[in-house]
């Protein structure tokens, strides 16, 4: 018999507009239409910004939405959801999108909400939501049948999900299903390719590699595969131990422990973070960092920590993953967003919420689907000064992005021009997949990659025959981009959807902080581009200008060793410039960079620029170049037209 599902509470819709906002939590029940419009956008930053991700349990149900932005006001304090009775949130496109946190998921959970219905969903977030048990929709049809009373059938919230993912909501979560399941030894998992029914693409041939035996493969399909590497941070160690044990039991067993890495990286900084330090959350900051080193002194796996002295860490997830770990053809599967930094190895690598990592730890592993691929041509050569953080700005702009069409795709990178660029500059484009809206990035494997292993590690890599998409492959659609039509980008505070070509900012915009580095733009590629301007500033007799600073952080600290190597450190220092060491810092509004003020603008490489981010201030967004030779020049201006200033 189908279950029936009745909501009782009341119905909470996150409008653009801040009054409407509090009318509903002074006790008003707004029709939809009354509510419009709906904001879109919301991000996990303000479902659950990063000062309020202090534990990793029920006490989480006070601070659902606290960073919500309505026009310019922030109306949902803590417990306002919790008290107001409410059990089903209505928001408008790309719900849940940014940071993988599920945090999120759980805060709403946890004050009450049972229900989420939204235009559209980002992949991570609606998966992490199946995982707890928190039942999703885009069918706003069923507002009106809720407000009448109607019990609703679970068939109604599975409409167009695969089949793994309906067993999986129909168990009451992922780890209900995972203990009834049988989880056969995944070293059977990867095993070589069958005759192919059809032409496949990299991806899909990573997929099946290492699919759970005895499963099928079909496009779109939900499937289980078996991870050659699963990693997470400070931030959510505690919480999947937590789902881990809950579920497991305490001495629940890990499976191939010396294939789990555990990073100290996001939260590393936080003693030199405005917030943390001036609002008292430096205790909640132990209780998360209390979590990882209890689950790393428990279980014997690759630990990444804190530096000695405490000025930052051994560097960011990502990068290290990236210099250290993954290799072609391989899964790694991360508790971030931004886990598809690895992709530019040519492996299939994604990010999952803490419930699925935690899964995977005890299993082998990680729910993923046979997502469709967007393949994205970059053909031509790119200007002098542009880089990979313009191209995807550039693409953010496209209208197939900007209208939700890439939502769970694999982008699979190619053309010359990409092919031209380093495998720093690779990872840029595969790291941003998170703003793009994808599933994961990806780059074939080719002699840059092998290089790239070679310097980095010292091994000899040979790529294997299998290791590239089919001629035949079919794709969901092909995006072509010409590089030399692309200049310097910028992306307008807010998204870094808000793209803008640099040259078309008509007004003068100070710059009070210039900030360089995060696992996008701390690689050691960035930081010869932040060299190269630097020290053509220092030539023209300019430093860092007054009333503005620079900060550049390193991703790892074999980036800092090779800038030490290469002579940068002077160039560095005469500039005037804030070195920060490895760690994720002012990227998670966690370290030196932040802003401190709302009048305060910042002009950044990292990732993304939603609200609160980096402080409370206005973030540009911009490539290692505009960052650098906005910083000299004090206002927010590209290299090339720095240059030409001071001819």
């Amino acid at each position: 018999m189908e279950k029936i599902i009745r909501f009782t509470g009341r119905i909470l819709y996150l409008s653009q507009d801040p009054a409407c906002i509090e009318a509903q939590l002074a006790g008003a029940d707004l029709s939809l239409a009354e509510a419009m419009p709906l904001r879109d956008d919301v991000s996990t930053d303000e479902i659950t910004p990063v000062t309020v991700m202090f534990t990793y349990d029920e006490r989480l149900g006070r601070y659902p939405y606290v960073g919500f932005k309505a026009g310019e006001r922030l109306p949902i304090g803590p417990d306002a959801v919790r008290n107001g009775g409410f059990c089903v949130t209505v928001a408008g496109k790309r719900y849940g999108k940014g940071s993988s946190r599920e945090s999120s998921p759980l805060a709403e959970r946890a004050a009450g909400i049972r229900l989420i219905i939204a235009e559209s969903f980002e992949r991570i977030y609606q998966q992490n939501c199946d995982n707890l048990g928190i039942y999703t929709s885009t069918d706003f049809g069923l507002l009106d049948r809720i407000r009448a009373g109607e019990a609703i059938g679970l068939d109604e919230f599975l409409q167009g999900r695969d089949e793994l993912t309906r067993e999986i909501v129909a168990s009451g979560g992922l780890m209900a299903y995972s203990k009834a399941a049988s989880w056969p030894d995944p070293a059977t998992a990867a095993a070589p390719l069958a005759a192919a029914p059809r032409p496949r693409t990299l991806v899909e041939k990573i997929i099946e590699r290492h699919l759970h035996p005895g499963t099928p493969m079909a496009p779109g399909a939900g499937v289980f595969v078996a991870a050659d590497w699963r990693f997470s941070h400070d931030y959510f160690t505690g919480m999947s131990a937590y789902m881990m044990d809950q579920a497991f039991g305490p001495d629940a067993a890990l499976l191939r422990p010396e294939r789990i890495v555990a990073f100290q990286d996001h939260l590393v900084l936080a003693p030199q973070s405005v917030p943390h330090v001036r609002d008292g959350l430096l205790p909640g900051v132990a209780n998360l960092e209390r979590g990882h080193r209890d689950f790393t002194s428990r279980h014997p796996v690759r630990v990444h920590g804190a530096l000695p002295d405490g000025s930052g860490s051994d560097g960011i997830c990502h990068a290290v993953m990236a210099e250290q770990y993954a290799l072609p053809g391989q899964v790694v599967v991360g508790t971030d967003s931004h886990t598809p930094h690895s992709g530019a190895l040519g492996c299939l690598a994604f990010g999952a919420g803490a419930t699925e990592v935690a899964n995977s730890w005890v299993t082998g592993y990680v729910r993923c689907g046979v997502a469709p691929t967007l393949r994205v041509e970059i053909d031509g050569q790119l200007r002098p000064g542009v880089t990979a953080k313009d191209i995807v700005l550039h693409l953010l702009r496209q209208d197939a992005i900007r209208n939700g069409e890439a939502i769970g795709a694999v982008f699979e990178y190619t053309g010359s021009a990409m092919r031209a660029l380093p495998v720093d500059e690779r990872a840029t484009l595969t790291n941003m997949v998170a703003e793009l809206g994808g599933f994961t990035g990806i780059v074939a494997p080719d002699e840059r990659t092998v290089a790239f292993l070679k310097e980095r590690r010292g091994m000899d890599f040979e790529i294997e025959p299998w290791m590239a998409s089919d001629p035949d492959a079919q794709y969901k659609a092909t995006i072509r981009l010409d590089a030399a039509a692309i200049g310097p980008m910028l992306a307008r505070p807010g998204d870094p959807g808000k793209g803008m070509a640099a040259d078309d900012l008509a007004e003068a915009v100070p710059v009070d902080i210039a900030y360089g580095g995060s696992c996008t733009a701390g690689k050691r590629e960035d930081f010869d581009y932040y060299h190269e301007v630097l020290s053509w500033g220092l030539e023209q007799g300019l430093r860092i200008a007054p009333g503005t600073r620079l900060y550049l952080q390193f991703g790892t600290l074999d980036v800092r060793r090779y800038c030490l190597d290469r002579g940068y450190m002077d160039t560095f220092e005469q500039a005037g410039v804030t070195l920060v060491m490895p760690g994720c810092g002012a990227c998670a509004n966690c370290g030196p960079g932040q802003s401190t003020s709302a009048s305060q603008v910042t002009i950044s490489a990292i990732n993304r620029n939603f609200p609160g981010r980096s402080g409370p201030g206005q973030v540009w967004l911009a490539s290692p170049y505009t960052v650098a030779a906005s910083a000299l020049a004090g206002r927010i201006i590209s290299f090339a037209s720095l240059r030409e200033a001071h001819r």
